[in-house]
């Protein structure tokens, strides 16, 4: 019993630390709230961001990669450098400056697009075949539409207040705009939201070809993009914010923002991450995304005072729907490739020892993958 309990509480570590990632991520977009409403820069906040999460990975860095250095090329840190832009400089910027002007709540349904997004620009750029022959490929191109559908729900369908709970509590202490101040607001601020959407998308391509053939060092390559983007975001920051004050960091929720920001979201939450990657594979991670829209959906209407209307709970329902559909077909896709390569294996082996072939386009349309091989194994006896 002791041993089961064992086994038990050993699956269950990257569940816990999934589910508390989301929290510290929760945590990250109210402090975000907080800065804004205090009046500082978002570009200086998305610098400070980098500089810390740098300050933080380089060590890491130092430390875990000591043993065998790894080679930086030329063509390595230019990769990087489109790293730090497309998924540190640009996607903070855009983000903040969406968040500034959307609820919260809002703004984490439209991050829900992602891998969406992250589909279609890898059948642009031709790192994905769209393969509608297959479940898989079905699979992702009717999850891909289901978002996009959710999406113009949450942004063009506002319907009833819905009002679960009211503690009349508002950190923000905001004064709501004039209605078409706030239509105009919230079509500005979906067009950056969508926009660092599409960064963070083209960031998930760039890096996984780096991870998979040109440079997969984590720890190193994490580092470098960092300090690619804080020397980025810094440029930009200083060439358009030229009030030393915003620079100014003293005991308050800014200099608690930008370290919980750098030191915690992209350093101790990067290397959760990885790990619970590593032993559950990269959907394991996605699927517990809808739960941090779920926690600042309460957390914003509990605290700040963020109304929630039936076309924002539709929309964002329709958009995890969509998530779920496109992981789905991921992880069938994910399934086929391993069949494949357990019966190229298979094959290699057979021809090593001169039976006969086994023709896979058939071995492949039969799901008792073990069953073949069992059979394959007596006839070599």
């Amino acid at each position: 019993m002791k041993l089961s309990s064992g086994w038990e509480m050993e699956g269950l570590k990257p569940v816990i630390l999934m589910v508390l990632l989301q929290i510290l991520y929760a945590v990250l977009n109210v402090l975000y709230k907080l800065a804004i409403f205090d009046g500082m820069s978002m570009r200086v906040a998305s610098a400070y961001r980098l500089m810390f999460a740098s300050a933080f990975t380089l060590p890491l860095a130092l430390f875990f990669d000591r043993n065998n250095p790894p080679r930086i090329t030329s063509k390595v840190l230019f990769m990087e450098c489109l790293c730090g832009f497309f998924g540190g400089s640009l996607f903070l910027n855009l983000y903040f400056a969406a968040l500034s002007l959307l609820p919260a709540t809002f703004m984490l349904a439209i991050n829900n697009l992602a891998p969406a997004v992250t589909f279609v620009m890898a059948i642009i750029f031709r790192l994905e075949k769209l393969n509608l022959g297959s479940v898989a490929g079905k699979a992702k191109v009717l999850g891909t539409v289901t978002g996009i559908t959710g999406a113009m729900v949450l942004s063009f369908f506002r319907g009833v207040e819905i009002d679960i709970w009211s503690t009349h509590i508002d950190l923000l202490h905001r004064n709501h705009p004039p209605p078409h101040a706030e239509y105009a607001n919230k079509l500005l601020g979906l067009t950056f939201a969508i926009a660092s959407c599409c960064s963070f998308s083209l960031w998930l391509n760039i890096q996984g070809k780096m991870n998979g053939k040109e440079y997969p060092r984590h720890h190193t390559g994490t580092a470098l993009m960092s300090t690619m983007g804080a020397i980025q975001a810094t440029v930009f920051a200083l060439c358009v914010d030229r009030d030393w004050t915003q620079w100014r960091l003293g005991w308050n929720i800014r200099l608690l923002t930008v370290a919980y920001a750098g030191i915690v979201a992209s350093g101790i939450v990067i290397i959760i991450t990885a790990w619970c990657i590593k032993v559950r594979g990269p959907l394991f991670a996605s699927i517990f995304n809808p739960l941090q829209l779920l926690l600042v959906a309460i957390v914003a209407s509990l605290i700040l005072n963020e109304n929630l209307y039936l076309g924002s709970v539709v929309g964002g329902v329709v958009i995890v729907i969509g998530l779920y559909t496109v992981l789905w077909g991921k992880s069938k896709e994910i399934e086929e490739k391993q069949r494949m390569d357990e019966l190229v294996s298979l094959q290699i082996t057979n021809n090593n020892k001169g039976s006969e072939v086994v023709d896979v386009d058939v071995v492949v349309r039969s799901p008792q993958i073990d069953d073949h091989k069992s059979e394959q194994h007596n006839n070599i006896e």
